[in-house]
């Protein structure tokens, strides 16, 4: 579960600098931000594996942001666990209700959020994140960040392998090119939409004519990535 970027929003230095080195000495990478609009430009821009977001922040609040964040299609599948000194249970309910996906009120110990931590990542992480996962003889390995198809290793560039490892861990629902370039690329990244087309073109002749397939085009809507027939 190392190697995950969490993101700390927090108005207090002291408690994001405490959060951060406890998590960076447990191998996980840290973004910080400070306010609601400052955690939103991260997260679109840097897609974070989880949110550690405080229900008291300046201007918007923690809940607020969690909703907003649960509504967007872009940011709605990252995992978010609540930090608040509100111990009241109608509190508890509030973030659970609006999408956070655990609790936790201040003082905590590092280790508690920690282990807290993982257990949300385990629940949130689909095969093809952190395991191999595999369609009809096609297998995308992230931890050697190689694909093979039926055990032969296929030569594909780093776009590509994403463009696929999103697919495959996203089978069967369309997306238009402006979600996979939010998704792919980032937000913040200006980047043509027909360079979709240009890198899905590449990605299906890199994956050959057996699993070409995969890889489907929905007149007027976007791509699909689906193992039944168009």
């Amino acid at each position: 579960m190392s190697g995950k970027t969490v993101l700390i929003v927090d108005d207090e230095p002291a408690i994001r600098e405490m959060i951060a080195v406890a998590l960076e000495m447990a191998d996980y990478s840290c973004l910080e931000a400070d306010d609601a609009r400052n955690a939103h430009a991260l997260i679109v821009d840097r897609q974070p594996d989880i949110i550690l977001l405080d229900w008291m922040l300046p201007g918007t609040s923690g809940i607020e942001l969690a909703r907003r964040l649960k509504k967007e299609e872009t940011t709605a599948e990252i995992p978010i666990i609540m930090l608040t000194a509100k111990v009241e249970e109608d509190n508890k309910i509030r973030g659970l209700e609006v999408g956070a996906d655990d609790y936790i009120t201040k003082p905590f110990s590092p280790r508690e959020l920690i282990a807290r931590l993982k257990a949300v990542l385990r629940r949130a992480t689909p095969p093809g994140i952190d395991v191999p996962i595999e369609v009809d003889g096609l297998t995308l390995d992230p931890s050697s960040h190689r694909v093979t198809a039926n055990d032969s290793a296929l030569s594909i560039g780093p776009t590509e392998y994403r463009l696929l490892q999103f697919f495959m861990t996203h089978q069967e629902r369309v997306y238009t090119r402006s979600q996979l370039l939010d998704q792919v690329w980032g937000g913040n990244v200006y980047v043509e939409e027909r360079t979709v087309d240009v890198h899905i073109r590449r990605l299906r002749k890199a994956l050959g004519e057996r699993h070409d397939y995969l890889i489907q085009t929905v007149r007027g809507a976007g791509y699909r990535f689906s193992d039944q027939p168009a």
